[in-house]
């Protein structure tokens, strides 16, 4: 059997053959079984063990896994050898579950930095365990996601950060310029499992799956060669844990809509707009007592407050003061993506113009596309301006000394004059960077040519 064949073979194994054809996209997941799911009666079973083990469910989650690529947990196995572990392993480990004998493995412990600052910790599970925990959480998503607040729009389908920003914009815009801004103190490692599991047990009613999620919630986390116990937090990391994130904070979200109060939240970024600030320590008072006593979770102090909304930020956005604001990059998100790019551009790396470019293209693509949702163009206008100088700076450091300066200069067809003086100036490469020379040497254009992506919309430069 050849090995298209034996593929073919394992994900028939895996579906069941007596199913019809999955969905063709390679994408397709939480998505597409969430608009499957409005065909479902009210009286089946969703979120059994059966139902988590449905063969187009496990092909879809199968697909996510695959897609979303990601680190090996603490076997060691990388995504590209899941399949071939499954064609031989999978009906055994399908019987495990469905007899309640199935034990995740640790997970395995990893930090990342945070934009602000110190690192956060991750917990990547074994790929195995990241495809039943996807089949889990598509299932538990049909559950849930219906009930959820129309305020929060973090891990849910169809929902973005940018319409989080564009809610508060809306609430301030309306009058409500004022911000109770909520940080949860180190929610994802501070979820109380009892809590959870409560929650969850008001909807799943099958016994093994509540076991097989307390079993994720308390697997243990590897560091160093040693397992620690878990018993409290849902390690960021793994498919299952914004649901699960977004379930315990559903108590929030209803104890805001009961006040009735105006607010947006995106997994543990909570704003609330109110119209004063005594109006606004009045809430944060009362919430931060909700949290604390129900939730049983910890308001971080140093990085909640009450304030203008053009004071604070919000998912790396921030707003202007007039009367109909405007969406604006935060200073601290500014800040970042200008080191960021100070690191790229650094004049003593010694790599070619096209290559900066090349590594500077994919991060600028990447942030672009997601803080371009802001409407004040001429801040990008000027970053856009700023990293031209820095690239014209990297080339002039890297052409080093006069007589070379001045030859390549004249190369790309500045004046003998203009060359000679420039490639004779005593200034530094930052200052020359904005020399009518180096602007005829290396136009805006040759940049765009090499690869780099303009940040302002084209019309507004």
């Amino acid at each position: 059997m050849d090995r298209k064949r034996q593929k073919r073979t394992a994900e028939a194994d895996l579906v069941g053959r007596d199913r019809g054809e999955a969905p063709t996209a390679a994408g397709e997941g939480s998505e597409a079984i969430m608009a499957g799911g409005k065909n479902r009666g009210p009286t089946e079973a969703i979120g059994t063990m059966e139902d988590i083990l449905e063969g187009e469910n496990l092909k879809s989650a199968l697909k996510r896994v695959v897609t979303n690529r990601g680190s090996a947990g603490v076997d060691g196995m990388a995504v590209e050898k899941l399949t071939p572990f499954l064609m031989e392993h999978w009906p055994r480990i399908k019987q495990e579950l469905l007899e309640d004998r199935y034990k995740p493995q640790p997970v395995r412990r990893a930090e990342i930095p945070k934009p602000d600052g110190g690192m956060r910790k991750l917990g990547i599970p074994t790929v195995l365990d990241r495809l039943i925990q996807q089949a889990v959480m598509q299932r538990l998503q049909l559950v849930w996601d219906p009930m959820f607040s129309p305020h929060s729009f973090g891990f849910r389908p169809g929902r973005s950060a940018h319409q989080a920003v564009t809610q508060a914009q809306t609430f301030i815009a309306e009058g409500y310029r004022w911000v109770v801004d909520i940080d949860l103190e180190k929610f994802f490692d501070r979820v109380n499992h009892d809590i959870l599991m409560s929650r969850v047990a008001k909807r799943v009613k099958d016994k093994r799956v509540l076991r097989l999620i307390r079993a994720y919630l308390n697997a243990g986390v590897m560091e160093d060669g040693l397992v620690s116990p878990t018993d409290e937090g849902t390690p960021q990391g793994g498919p299952l844990s914004p649901l699960l994130s977004n379930i315990v904070l559903d108590d929030l979200d209803r104890e805001l809509e009961h006040r009735g109060l105006r607010f947006a939240r995106y997994a543990d970024d909570c704003n609330v707009y109110v119209r004063s600030r005594k109006a606004g320590e009045r809430v944060m008072a009362g919430i931060r007592q909700f949290i604390t006593k129900k939730l049983k979770l910890k308001v971080n102090e140093a990085k909640s407050a009450v304030a203008r909304p053009w004071e604070r930020k919000f998912l790396g956005f921030s707003f202007t003061s007039s009367m109909k604001p405007k969406r604006r990059i935060a200073p601290k998100a500014l800040e970042r993506v200008k080191n960021r790019i100070r690191e790229l551009t650094h004049r003593t790396q010694g790599r070619s113009l096209k290559d900066v470019i090349a590594r500077l293209g994919v991060y600028l693509t990447g942030w672009c596309g997601y803080f371009a949702f802001c409407q004040t163009p001429r801040v990008l206008q000027d970053l856009d301006s700023w990293i031209h100088r820095r690239l014209r700076s990297l080339v002039w450091k890297q052409w080093k000394r006069g007589p070379r300066r001045f030859a390549e200069l004249r190369r790309r067809g500045v004046g003998k004059d203009l060359a000679a003086s420039t490639a004779g100036s005593p200034h530094g490469p930052w200052r020359i960077s904005r020399s009518p020379a180096m602007s005829l040497a290396i136009p805006d254009a040759l940049l765009t040519r090499l690869g780099l992506p303009r940040l302002a919309p084209t019309a507004a430069v």
